[in-house]
């Protein structure tokens, strides 16, 4: 190819490639490709911050870009152009020295404000713990006496691929945060296991939920509806299963939720609950344990080596009936076997334990050493009492 032709061939894609970015530039700045612009005080200004950088890019590109064409149409060798011989201009040295500064500082002064507001968690009227589980969040309302574990609601056959995947695939859960409008809320964030991040895009936050360790934030949500988040920390092989789902709600139905809870709040009932049947058991169980065993020791019990141990014929689900129920309430600390005894009541725990120790040929095993393979509730409360 001649240089002529390499040259237009140079200065066409560059052109393009300019007369490309003016055509995405309005579409970039669109709420569902760009940053959202959020229900929050602090997700407005961060979205305004982050688009005054974005122009910032643009006009700095347009300049860069312009005046490369530019020279690259004006000075082309076919014209005749001779490059020129010169070094260290002071001038222009001082001039690109002093501008990009100006435009970080003037960048840097809205930044430091909004961050300093993002957390200024003074004057908060309801205060939240934020607990990340591996894979699950634990809310605690600290001035309610209400706390419930969020636990991811999408079905396992959509998961599978053996049904079709609704709107809302991998971001439902079974118990929302629920929180009132136009209240400042303080978020006490941490983890009991590993690093989590606590993200929702739209109540513009994102803070790590981090073991030993209580991070603070806020929000103040304006518009009532359902806000959908996830994990932003790579916390594990189920990472992509731990949706965030918060519900704005008004100050009334607020007040109305809270009542509602405070009863159920309790995870140890004192009163003795009634005994199921068989097939209640192993229908309840089985539903417990897709929801809060499956994505450790997987659908068929085999679990996943080393660090998710089978319950097929493990020694525990073919074990001593006690000692299968305390494993259960206590978990096994500094593994990812949790202590499930505070996150669910005695009928549940009692309901998946008996699928556990009758599923995968257990049962075969279990009827062999002669143990029990039918638990029920006043069965893990006593073993919970004493365990006290």
């Amino acid at each position: 190819m001649k240089k002529g032709s390499c040259m237009r061939h140079l200065i066409s894609q560059l052109l393009l490639s300019v007369s490309i970015c003016i055509v995405a530039i309005p579409t970039l700045a669109t709420p569902g490709i760009n940053m959202p612009y959020g229900v929050t005080p602090v997700s407005r200004e961060i979205y305004l911050l982050h688009m005054a950088g974005f122009w910032v890019c643009c006009f700095i590109g347009a300049i860069v870009f312009g005046v490369l064409i530019y020279s690259l149409i004006k000075f082309r060798k076919s014209k005749g152009a001779k490059a020129a011989h010169f070094h260290e201009h002071l001038g222009l040295e001082i001039v690109w020295t002093t501008i990009p500064f100006l435009i970080l500082v003037a960048l840097a002064v809205p930044a430091t404000i909004v961050l300093k507001h993002i957390h200024n968690t003074d004057e908060s009227a309801l205060t939240i713990k934020v607990t990340g589980y591996q894979w699950k969040w634990k809310y605690e309302y600290l001035d309610q006496d209400i706390h419930f574990f969020s636990n991811l609601a999408t079905p396992l056959e959509q998961i599978n691929n053996l049904a079709p995947k609704n709107k809302w695939f991998l971001l439902e859960v079974d118990h929302p945060l629920v929180v009132p409008v136009n209240t400042k809320i303080k978020l006490l964030i941490t983890a009991d296991d590993v690093i989590h991040a606590w993200w929702v895009p739209e109540l513009g936050i994102k803070q790590d939920a981090i073991p030993g360790f209580i991070n603070e934030n806020w929000i103040y949500v304006t518009e009532p509806g359902t806000y959908r988040g996830q994990c932003g920390e790579l916390c594990g092989v189920y990472h992509g299963f731990m949706p965030i789902v918060v519900e704005a709600v008004s100050q009334e139905d607020f007040a109305q939720w809270t009542t509602e809870q405070r009863p159920s709040s309790v995870v140890n009932q004192s009163k003795k609950e009634a005994s199921l049947s068989t097939e209640d058991l192993l229908k309840l169980g089985k539903a417990g344990y897709e929801r809060s065993c499956i994505m450790c020791h997987q659908s068929n019990g085999e679990g996943l080596p080393p660090s998710f141990p089978p319950l097929k014929k493990s020694r525990v689900a073919t074990g001593p009936l006690d000692s299968n129920i305390a494993f259960v309430l206590s978990g096994v600390p500094g593994t990812a076997m949790q202590a499930f005894g505070e996150q669910l009541n005695d009928q549940t725990l009692a309901a998946i334990i008996t699928y556990t120790r009758q599923a995968w040929g257990n049962d075969r095993l279990n009827r062999i050493h002669k143990n029990p393979i039918v638990v029920q509730p006043n069965d893990v409360a006593a073993v919970r009492q004493s365990k006290k």
